[in-house]
């Protein structure tokens, strides 16, 4: 028999975070969160986001071990503001036992209906800030910092449920030439362009000289994934939270900046090193060791990540990415990044995955979140 239970107390929320650890630990490719983070995150007075959202937590049992578990989510802006009737669900992983995950999502369902939803989608976090999606191909690559992992059978559970497909993201994997090899076509395009609509690149060395520029990235975020299925709107108390959740992660060289003449923000992109093989090192912990393998990883890394892109509308498709990443170019052969791993972007975004065309690239993971009919 399976029994579902709702978990509200810290110690119960801890057993929450820490289900994952017993059951990905044998798999290599699952990248451990750090678990402190992900209990601020589920933490009210912490997070913001519940300024506009609601969460439950939900654990499964068989002969009182644990064997699944779902957070029951309803974000009001969504709901309220955009129209949107949806329930959302996320944190979701079981063992192979499609029994599980019915109990658990008919538990997400059985919220959804007392709330008079029209639909529920999931795995999506609290916004669309968070982690979304669920791995259907490339299990054999390590999740990011900000994806997660999940075994291959979840996918055949939802769908036998009657689930269906409501957004799919790609992932893609991307080669740095050295500077030798590098086209000089590409460097002397950003120059015409950076010319012709006099723009202004901009270098940080401290995180200090990043703090003013970060509402200006997130209005640019808006602007540019607006049009987007799954969008949105990022609220400024979302960004003040962000803000101080990411940037001690970032290395101020990794975010680029570019102005017009005006000094108004009309692109930027943020990168990061990879952090992967020093969660997995870290193992969940911050302390005795996980905060000198994230350190060293931010300082000394082949590998880095594409987190955020944002373009002014009205400079879309006038080349203003190229100025970008001759920018980002530049850093990658100074700090020797060889390979650089992307943000999961949206299947349907194909002016985002335009930008990788002019790099050796593979599309390696896709992840989707799935639907279904309250």
């Amino acid at each position: 028999m399976i029994e579902i239970k709702e978990l509200t107390s810290p110690k119960e929320l801890k057993r929450f975070v820490k289900y994952p650890f017993e059951l990905y630990k044998n798999e290599p490719n699952w990248v451990p969160p750090l678990i402190s983070d992900e209990l601020e995150s589920m933490d009210p007075a912490k997070n913001p986001v519940f300024k506009n959202a609601t969460a439950r937590y939900f654990m499964a049992f068989k002969q009182e071990k644990p064997v699944g578990r779902i957070c029951a989510i309803t974000n009001n802006i969504e709901i309220e503001e955009q129209g949107k009737r949806k329930m959302r669900f996320g944190w979701f992983d079981a063992i192979d036992d499609i029994e599980v995950t019915k109990a658990l999502l008919d538990k997400v369902a059985e919220i959804g209906k007392k709330k008079n939803l029209e639909w529920m989608e999931g795995p999506v976090g609290f916004s669309n800030m968070e982690k979304a999606g669920m791995l259907i191909e490339g299990f054999e690559y390590l999740n990011t910092m900000i994806t997660w992992y999940n075994y291959p059978y979840y996918k055949d559970h939802f769908e036998q449920l009657g689930f269906e497909k409501a957004a799919e993201w790609v992932e893609f994997k991307i080669k740095i030439q050295p500077a030798e090899k590098q086209n000089p076509k590409v460097a002397k395009f950003s120059n015409i362009i950076s010319e012709r609509y006099k723009l202004k690149p901009l270098d940080f060395k401290t995180t200090a000289e990043i703090k003013p520029y970060v509402d200006e990235m997130f209005g640019l975020l808006n602007k540019t994934y607006n049009t987007l299925s799954t969008f949105v709107p990022i609220k400024q108390y979302q960004i003040d939270h962000y803000k101080d959740k990411f940037i001690k992660y970032i290395n101020p060289d990794y975010i680029k900046c570019i102005q017009d003449q005006e000094g108004r923000l009309v692109a930027f992109a943020i990168v990061m090193p990879s952090f992967n093989k020093a969660l997995k090192k870290a193992n969940g912990r911050l302390f005795p060791t996980g905060f000198f393998h994230l350190l060293k990883a931010r300082k000394k890394n082949d590998t880095a990540a594409f987190y955020l892109i944002g373009i002014e509308p009205e400079y879309q498709g006038k080349g203003v990415t190229a100025v970008i990443f001759q920018k980002m170019q530049e850093l990658f052969n100074k700090e020797g990044i060889t390979d650089v791993e992307t943000n999961p972007e949206l299947e349907e975004n194909k002016a985002i995955q335009q930008l990788w065309k002019g790099y050796e690239h593979e599309l390696h993971k896709r992840r989707r979140t799935y639907r279904k009919n309250l």
